[in-house]
């Protein structure tokens, strides 16, 4: 127990990292609240990263390679421990990642050298070759012959099977935006299982609160002329998202699964509105400066 405990922490250090190198400049939500500390210490990420089981592991694997990334020459250990810990945990979520980081560093604003560009391209797709029987067999899909149609009938069975338990929700009926929602925001009160759940909900409308700060028209300007980072994230968040809501039909288990993609979307947030406000500080600051032209001159 110790030593998992100790892995989650590592991860909320490698997320503290990351967060702070990135993005230099602290931001205040709810008026009052600093956005990292308020994002380090949600209850629920904690208590699912404190613990004997894959959970702490897999925070400490996606973390470390988010860190990693950001400079993977000088820290190509770290990145290829970080890759490697998501790949033998969850073989899925690495594919998601892996996804992400080509589509990022493909399409970011910053300029990437074509070979640089290649290089990645080969290195990630080439992976995802070498190991798609590992990735496929997840969900027992090695040796399919129409991956869309044994995906859909595996995704029904698993959900059916995650139903019956007491938290259990039929998620295999909703429409697809109500599913994210599901995966994202609950349990939020009125469906909350237990005391843990009721805890949760508080969390979950913290999220929602947050999310909501970004549905905005320039959201996606924003999303389209962002850095690599910010992009990679975005589609590990959603891709990985967007997976989960086919087998995941209980509560109990979003709660702890959702914890690996949440801090994703979360930098996405604290970059949308760092932006913002250094925008509107360069304003402020040409303002000042034009009113002192303006005073000298007279």
């Amino acid at each position: 127990m110790f030593t998992f405990s100790w892995f989650g922490y590592l991860g909320f250090v490698y997320a503290y990292l990351f967060f702070r190198e990135k993005i230099p400049i602290k931001i205040k939500v709810f008026k009052r609240f600093d956005f990292l500390t308020l994002i380090l210490f949600f209850p629920n990420m904690h208590f699912w990263t404190a613990s004997l089981g894959k959970g702490s592991a897999i925070f400490l694997g996606l973390m470390m390679f988010m860190y990693a990334i950001v400079q993977p020459k000088s820290r190509v250990l770290l990145l290829i421990i970080g890759s490697a810990i998501i790949f033998y945990i969850r073989p899925h979520v690495f594919m998601f990642v892996a996804v992400g980081a080509i589509l990022g560093f493909m399409s970011g604003k910053e300029k990437i050298a074509l070979w640089q560009k290649i290089m990645i391209f080969a290195v990630m797709f080439g992976s995802l070759i070498l190991l798609q029987d590992k990735i496929l067999g997840v969900m027992n899909l090695q040796d399919s012959e129409n991956l869309v149609e044994d995906f859909q009938a595996a995704s029904e069975k698993n959900s059916k099977d995650l139903q019956t338990a007491g938290s259990g929700v039929n998620m295999s009926s909703y429409p697809l935006p109500l599913k994210l929602f599901t995966f994202w925001f609950r349990p939020l009160f009125l469906d909350a299982p237990n005391i843990l759940g009721l805890i949760t909900s508080v969390e979950n409308l913290v999220y929602l609160l947050l999310f909501v700060k970004i549905i905005k028209k320039d959201f996606v300007n924003f999303i389209r002329k962002s850095p690599a980072l910010v992009k990679m994230s975005f589609v590990i968040f959603f891709s990985t998202s967007f997976a989960m809501t086919f087998v995941m039909s209980n509560l109990g288990i979003i709660m702890r699964q959702k914890t690996m993609v949440m801090y994703f979307i979360f930098y996405v947030i604290y970059y949308y509105l760092a932006e913002k406000k250094y925008v509107k500080l360069l304003w402020v600051k040409r303002r000042n400066d034009r009113m002192k032209e303006t005073a000298q001159s007279s």
